[in-house]
């Protein structure tokens, strides 16, 4: 008798295979068996439509959307200087065109100079606010608002955005003001 090693296995029934090696082993051998190869998953009528649709949209589309984004940026110190009521704002409107027809090369200095102040403006016009002409003919240089005045035109934007029942409440309350503090005829 010859000694038997444990790893020999014994004979007898032998076990069949899970389903899911079964399935994997079908799988492995139908990936390797050869098919007709391709270079792309499109047709080739597909793929010349495809390839005309990008090249349009790269030579038409793109160059447009550049030109827009490259404008947005260039007037950004412009947008700046006007928000921040910078007083040499013409000056600043002027280099970003310049930075325009240089290519940006003058774009940071428009923005740098949007961001600052000037330091002897103040000095020199004792204001650090743009004088805006639209202001002069609304009320001229040499009147100033009258208080009434203002008061009524700022009453009639509200009588014109108010519903009527909230306004007769609120001429009624007005009303009651006027009688309380109104001065009393001495006679």
């Amino acid at each position: 008798m010859t000694p038997r090693h444990s790893l020999e296995r014994e004979p007898g029934p032998s076990r069949p295979f899970p389903p899911r090696v079964v399935g994997l082993l079908l799988f492995l051998m139908g990936l390797g068996l050869p098919a007709d190869a391709r270079a792309s998953l499109l047709s080739p009528e597909l793929e010349d439509k495809l390839a005309t649709f990008l090249a349009l949209f790269v030579i038409f589309v793109v160059p447009v959307v550049l030109i827009a984004l490259f404008w947005m940026v260039h007037i950004l110190p412009e947008k700046i200087a006007h928000k921040r009521h910078h007083p040499q704002f013409e000056a600043i409107r002027t280099l970003c065109l310049l930075s325009l027809v240089f290519g940006g090369l003058l774009w940071p200095i428009a923005w740098l100079w949007a961001y600052s102040k000037p330091v002897m403006y103040k000095m020199a016009y004792g204001t650090d606010k743009v004088h805006d002409p639209v202001d002069d003919d609304v009320y001229p240089p040499d009147a100033a608002p009258d208080p009434v005045t203002t008061l009524r035109q700022r009453v009639a934007l509200l009588e014109a955005r108010l519903p009527q029942k909230d306004l007769a409440v609120l001429r009624a309350d007005i009303d009651a003001l006027e009688a309380r503090f109104a001065p009393h005829d001495a006679s």
